[in-house]
């Protein structure tokens, strides 16, 4: 949570208890969670806060780099609060997210023609797939 506030206040932007709040339903979530998913939990104890504040606070956060953006194949976009280097696995039949890291893949170089054409400033792998409870279905 320090490094949170840390980051916030770097980047000129206040703390806030809703930004807090915010911050700390998305750290208590592995599930890499939606703008609507933190907005649930968010309404039980703030039943004053709207989905845009949620949604442009997330956007915020990820403009600053305490959380990233991930991949999604619902439309929606999710969240994540681990910010170093790893790499997801993404369930096609019930949407889960989950993070996986390996030597190997971080290792790969980028193409030459992509360096050409980009300045690369990182690189993840998204594993498709059907997550073991799906699987049993």
């Amino acid at each position: 949570m320090e490094r949170f506030i840390d980051r916030c206040r770097q980047e000129g932007l206040k703390v806030t208890p809703q930004r807090i709040a915010i911050y700390q339903v998305l750290m208590a979530s592995r599930n890499h969670p939606s703008a609507d998913t933190v907005y649930r939990e968010m309404s039980a104890t703030h039943p004053t806060i709207s989905f845009d504040t949620v949604n442009r606070t997330l956007l915020t956060f990820a403009d600053i780099g305490v959380i990233k953006t991930v991949e999604s194949y619902s439309g929606s976009r999710r969240f994540d609060t681990e910010t170093a280097p790893h790499h997801h696995v993404h369930c096609v039949k019930c949407g889960r997210i989950s993070d996986f890291n390996d030597q190997g893949i971080d290792t790969v170089e980028v193409p030459d023609r992509v360096v050409r054409d980009f300045s690369v400033i990182g690189q993840r792998m998204v594993v498709s797939g059907i997550c073991p409870e799906c699987g049993g279905k």
